[in-house]
């Protein structure tokens, strides 16, 4: 039988070690999440429609990097707005890159088929890692020169938004975008 002081030791070393591991588990996540401020991860996607894209190095425009899945009902309610604001900036300095998460290619290809984005679009699994991206949609709005200036998380919207998803038809996101022309 232990003594008292043995117990007590057993405890304390116990306790240290689950402080330990929750730092640890921390610092892991909090290390991968990337938030406005940050130089966007670099990654190379060679999309549907054949074009090869990456950051930094996409041309100095102002990238829109959504995350998405055809299973998600926010995704799925965004995607004509976002395709009304990838057509009104085609030719204005913006590219739209919608990578889609996934797993099931015939729900991919489905939802393409549905929803004929007006946007890049391509499927791919490990980019939003890199990101921190675990809840969809996600959005990152990358300057020309590869940096994160704003990062819109799941159905919120920016300040003063109408509605519980993202509308990019909203003249106050016109505004900010035009801003990093």
């Amino acid at each position: 039988m232990p003594s008292a002081k043995t117990d007590r030791l057993l405890r304390a070393g116990m306790g240290l070690l689950m402080v330990l591991l929750v730092y640890v588990i921390y610092a892991a996540i909090h290390e991968r999440v990337v938030v406005a401020g940050d130089d966007a991860p670099t990654f190379t996607v060679h999309t549907d429609s054949g074009r090869t894209i990456s950051v930094p190095d996409f041309g100095g425009k102002v990238l829109v990097l959504n995350f998405w899945a055809s299973w998600c009902p926010p995704c799925v309610q965004e995607t004509p707005s976002l395709s009304a604001f990838a057509a009104n900036y085609a030719n204005k300095g913006v590219v739209v890159l919608g990578i889609s998460v996934d797993k099931d290619e015939k729900a991919y290809r489905g939802f393409l088929q549905k929803f004929q984005p007006a946007f890049q679009t391509v499927r791919e699994s490990t980019v939003h890692e890199d990101y921190g991206t675990f809840m969809y949609p996600e959005t990152y709005i990358i300057d020309s020169r590869g940096r994160v200036v704003k990062k819109i998380v799941e159905a919120t919207d920016w300040p003063g938004a109408p509605n519980r998803f993202s509308d990019w038809t909203d003249p106050k996101l016109g505004k900010y975008i035009e801003s990093l022309l």
